[in-house]
Formats: structure tokens, sequence, C-alpha cells
């Protein structure tokens, strides 16, 4: 079992940035790679960033590229997604997520995918 708790999400101007922090426990020694998804009122859950744990390979949605940097700190195994310029298309509940084996990383990753996930925290960006 892996446990992952979000946190840094609120309410921001648009343009402003926020930093979103997840923190993994327990069997984490699997850890492949780990994403940041988001769901949007009425909308489906999509994929923002993804890192590969070992190599640091990073992958990003064509919508935050250049707007949104996902890094993890192995050590104390956190994930974090720094996000500037935020627009209010931004606005969404933001998901940890975790993979225990081996996946080709891409902005095309599915929910499907994850092995685990956190509950999430909102990221609401006013206009």
């Amino acid at each position: 079992q892996v446990q992952l708790t979000e946190s840094g999400g609120g309410l921001v101007q648009a343009g402003g940035s926020l930093r979103l922090s997840c923190e993994a426990s327990g069997r984490t020694s699997n850890t492949y790679l780990m994403a940041w998804f988001r769901q949007a009122p009425g909308k489906e859950r999509e994929f923002v960033a993804g890192i590969t744990w070992s190599g640091g390979q990073e992958v990003y949605a064509e919508s935050v590229r250049a707007r949104f940097t996902i890094s993890r700190d192995k050590t104390r195994d956190m994930l974090y997604l720094q996000m500037n310029a935020l627009k209010a298309e931004d606005t969404a509940v933001y998901y940890c997520s975790t993979r225990l084996t081996i996946l080709y990383l891409s902005p095309d990753m599915s929910g499907r995918d994850v092995s685990y996930w956190g509950k999430g925290t909102l990221v609401t960006v006013s206009s």
C-alpha cells in the first residue's frame, strides 16, 4: 500500500503561481513514476505532468508546458508541481498519483495506468 497526501492548493489570481506538494508513504520502494492529474468541474480527469522516479524524465500535457514544472525529491519521497502563469482554465482538483510498474511515460497516460491516488487538492484561479 502507498499513501499519497497532497497540499498547497488554494485560491490565486490569474497570472499568479502556486506550488503543490505530494508526500508519499508506505511501500514506496517500487515507485516507477509519479504524475499529477487534474479534474475540472464537469470534465474528465486529465494528465498534467509526470516524472520517472529513477531517471527524472519529465513529460507534460501541451496545455501546461512551459508554465508548470514537475519535480521530485527521492530522499524525502516528495513530488512537487510548480505552477506559474496560472489561468482560469487551470481551476481543478489536482491529484497526485503513482505507478509501481514500468510504463512508457507520455502525455497520453490514463488514470487506468495509476497504481495509487491521493485525495486531491483544489486549485482555484480567479480571472
